[in-house]
């Protein structure tokens, strides 16, 4: 298994939140403990890191279940790991793959490759997040940005019991991975943007970045929907920080929101 994702699948345990109460009418004992405070602490067991505090309604799905199961599908099927991030001392991990021998030219020199990411979390910012699609290939430095085929997502619940059985959905989403959508590129390299689409583009990224992208557009002096989506693409591939949670929560919007302001001016037509 690649090296990198064995640093995803490292032990975690649940471990009783113990309280205590005030007791000082009880002349032996000034407290009196809770054996059962309705929480649990998410712990990494290697390094005894506590991760979360969590209610009991919340069910562990560890990553070594998710990705021992997943990368050797994934891989059977064609697929390479492309990028593997572990955030907050392993409190969220996303792991990328992409499938390098199944590019879709969309453009002459312009291609698209199917990709799934796969996200979890141990403090509840986000449940199991699977998501598959044709993305651009741009360079080595990773991306998620593209269209989407599957957005699965699960919450961590015990009255989930989606959960149980996440191997169908993993098998499903590899093989929509191999679809491939021609029918939504017409409508951003065909239509024309405006100037309150630059204003909108620019305000999608942090402040910090507003110099670079600014920068980007004057350069690249883009005209459609498909040319400010490569704008976009080249200031996260380029500029953006690769550790930043906002990046990678960026580049999974930023294909859906283009084409959104395209189908909007499509609509208008």
């Amino acid at each position: 298994m690649n090296s990198a994702l064995n640093e995803t699948l490292f032990p975690v345990i649940e471990v009783p939140a113990i309280g205590v109460v005030d007791n000082t009418e009880d002349t032996l004992y000034d407290y009196d403990d809770i054996d059962d405070t309705g929480y649990k602490f998410i712990m990494r067991e290697d390094t005894k890191q506590v991760l979360s505090c969590m209610t009991d309604e919340y069910k562990l799905i560890t990553n070594e279940k998710i990705f021992s199961y997943a990368s050797p599908m994934i891989e059977k099927n064609g697929g390479k790991i492309k990028e593997v991030a572990v955030f907050s001392e392993g409190a969220r991990t996303t792991v990328k793959w992409h499938f390098p021998n199944e590019k879709v030219r969309v453009r002459k020199g312009d291609y698209m490759t199917p990709e799934i990411v796969i996200r979890n979390s141990y403090d509840g910012t986000i449940g199991l997040n699977i998501l598959a699609g044709a993305f651009r290939l741009v360079c080595s430095n990773g991306m998620i940005i593209g269209v989407i085929a599957q957005n699965y997502k699960n919450k961590h619940s015990v009255y989930n019991v989606a959960l149980n059985d996440i191997e169908p959905v993993i098998d499903e989403t590899i093989k929509k991975t191999k679809i491939i959508f021609k029918d939504e590129f017409p409508i951003l390299t065909d239509n024309k943007i405006k100037e309150r689409h630059i204003v909108k583009f620019i305000e999608l990224f942090p402040i910090q970045a507003n110099q670079t992208v600014t920068q980007r557009l004057i350069a690249d002096k883009p005209e459609t929907f498909w040319d400010l989506f490569n704008v976009g693409t080249n200031v996260l591939t380029h500029s953006m920080r690769r550790d930043s949670e906002s990046t990678h929560t960026l580049e999974n919007s930023l294909y859906s929101t283009v084409k959104k302001w395209a189908l909007s001016e499509v609509g208008h037509a």
